[in-house]
């Protein structure tokens, strides 16, 4: 691999915040430095994204860290790279990593996906990506390289996943439900097809809201399926307390 690697002292503990930091059950993920916080799109995509026994996996737009985290603690033999754009949230990302019981299983790299070089075949790349398209632009810089996809199109992030990943890979993402139409025509110009569709609903009587997709290449029945993030306010449903159970604290 050819990319920088963020290699730091561990800090002091941090001043005293609203929340700088979300703890989980085997790690702490610090969010403090980053415009996008830890949440529950990381949360579920980061328990959910899957593949047959992958040695080696790709966060791409890791932020926090937080995705790699939990990828780290489910898949106990992969080797895994956290690559981010942004440089405070790469910085915060690595200090994560390197607090964490994964630090010598996860690589942190803070360059552009398009710049990102390497010879490994990933047989998992999960992605929070971007989803602000430019006629909706956050005001914050950092927050808007974060949650707008100026930096990285739809079209830009299965060019490369395609680049990158493994033959029988599984490239996983969690995106706005009004977006699925954007990611699925640029999947139409790839060779990756959509395999498995989650249809992510707050409450009961709430449209989806989000939408975990996993694409792979040669095509085949798509499984589709619905979760249920909470029956009523702060009554998490017990599909998302299963998928969850190893991670949050209280669960």
């Amino acid at each position: 691999m050819n990319f920088e690697l963020y290699t730091f002292n561990l800090t002091p503990p941090r001043p005293l915040l609203p929340n700088p930091y979300f703890a989980f059950k085997k790690f702490t993920v610090y969010h403090d430095a980053c415009a996008m916080k830890v949440g529950t799109d990381g949360c579920l995509l980061g328990a959910w994204a899957d593949a047959d026994n992958p040695q080696h996996i790709l966060d791409i737009g890791a932020g926090t860290g937080l995705i790699a985290l939990m990828l780290a603690q489910r898949f106990k033999n992969a080797q895994i790279t956290a690559v981010e754009i942004e440089q405070n949230c790469a910085k915060q990302c690595a200090e994560n990593v390197a607090k964490s019981p994964f630090a010598n299983r996860i690589l942190t790299a803070n360059l552009p996906l398009q710049e990102f070089k390497t010879n490994v075949a990933f047989d998992l790349i999960a992605s929070n990506p971007p989803f602000f398209t430019q006629d909706f632009l956050p005001e914050n810089e950092h927050r808007q390289t974060a949650r707008h996809d100026a930096h990285l199109s739809a079209s830009d992030l299965f060019f490369y996943a395609e680049k990158l990943l493994s033959k029988n890979g599984t490239f996983c993402l969690v995106i706005p439900a009004n977006r699925e139409a954007d990611f699925t025509s640029a999947a139409a110009k790839s060779t990756l097809f959509l395999h498995q569709k989650v249809l992510v609903k707050p409450t009961p009587t709430k449209a989806a809201k989000r939408v975990l997709l996993a694409f792979k290449r040669g095509q085949s029945e798509v499984k589709t399926a619905e979760l249920l993030v909470e029956i009523s306010r702060g009554n998490y449903s017990e599909e998302f307390r299963k998928l969850l159970t190893d991670f949050y604290l209280y669960l």
